[in-house]
C-alpha cells in the first residue's frame, strides 16, 4: 500500500476552492489588482450578499483571499502575486472556443476592449502589454532567450524614467505571464508592476469600465512613441 502524497490533499482543496462559479467570478474580478467591497462582488456575481460573505469566508480561510476592514465596510482583495499568476495561467489554458460567446453589443464591446488593452493584477496585459513587452525587446531593455530578464540597459531605462524597481522582495524582477488573449508572454513581476504603477500615475493610460479593460491616453501614445518608439496606431 502506497503512501498518499502530502500535497495531493493540498491540491484537492485549492481545486474544490476555485471550482465553483460564484468563487471563480470573484477571483477573475479581483484580478484587477484593487481591492472590493463584498457588496461590490455581490452585484458583480448577481448573487444575495448573504451568499457571496459565505464564497468570501471560503477563499479567505483557504488562503486566496486577504480581507480588512474599514468602518463598515468589508474590503477583500487576492492575497498576492502569487495567487494572481495562478489564475493567468489557468485562464491561459482554456480554449478560446470554450468561453460562452458575448451576449449583445455591450458584452462584446468589453471584450475587444480587454483584448485590446487591460491590467493582469498589476502589469499591463493584451494587445497593449504585448506591444510593450515586443518593444522593450526590440530594443535590447529585456531578454526573453533564456526567460525573462531586464538588460543593464534596461534597468537604466527604468532609472531614466524615474520608475523605481524594488528587489527586496522574493518577487522576480522580470517575468513572463502567457497572456491569455494574444497567446504570447507578457511582461510580469516587479517590473511589470512598477510600469504599470508608472503609466497609471503619469496618465497614459486609464482604467474603462467595470472591468480590467485599460485605454492608452493621447499622453501614453506619445510617451510610448518617444520612450519605446511604439507605433500606437496599431493600439487604437
Amino acid at each position: 500500500m502506497t503512501s498518499k502524497d502530502s500535497r495531493a490533499g493540498a491540491l484537492a482543496r485549492l481545486a474544490a476552492l476555485i471550482a465553483d462559479e460564484t468563487r471563480a467570478a470573484c477571483l477573475l474580478a479581483l484580478l484587477d489588482g484593487r481591492a472590493w467591497t463584498a457588496g461590490e462582488l455581490a452585484r458583480h456575481c448577481g448573487v444575495a450578499a448573504s451568499t457571496l460573505s459565505e464564497h468570501l469566508g471560503k477563499l479567505i480561510g483557504g488562503g486566496l483571499l486577504t480581507e480588512e476592514r474599514q468602518g463598515r465596510h468589508r474590503y477583500v482583495r487576492l492575497a498576492d502575486a502569487r495567487v494572481a499568476q495562478l489564475l493567468e495561467d489557468l485562464t491561459a489554458q482554456i480554449a478560446p472556443g470554450a468561453a460562452a460567446p458575448p451576449r449583445g453589443l455591450r458584452q462584446s464591446g468589453a471584450g475587444s476592449a480587454m483584448a485590446r488593452g487591460r491590467t493582469c493584477y498589476d502589469h499591463l496585459a493584451g494587445r497593449l502589454g504585448i506591444a510593450v513587452t515586443d518593444a522593450l525587446t526590440g530594443r535590447g531593455l529585456l531578454r526573453q532567450d533564456t526567460g525573462f530578464a531586464l538588460t543593464d540597459a534596461g534597468l537604466r531605462w527604468f532609472g531614466a524614467l524615474g520608475i523605481d524597481l524594488d528587489r527586496r522582495g522574493r518577487r522576480p524582477l522580470a517575468r513572463a505571464c502567457l497572456d491569455w488573449t494574444e497567446r504570447r508572454p507578457h511582461l510580469a513581476g516587479t517590473a511589470g508592476a512598477a510600469l504599470c504603477r508608472h503609466a497609471l500615475d503619469e496618465g497614459w493610460c486609464v482604467r474603462i469600465g467595470s472591468e480590467r479593460a485599460v485605454k492608452l491616453t493621447a499622453t501614453g501614445e506619445h510617451a510610448l512613441a518617444t520612450h519605446l518608439g511604439l507605433d500606437v496606431t496599431t493600439l487604437r
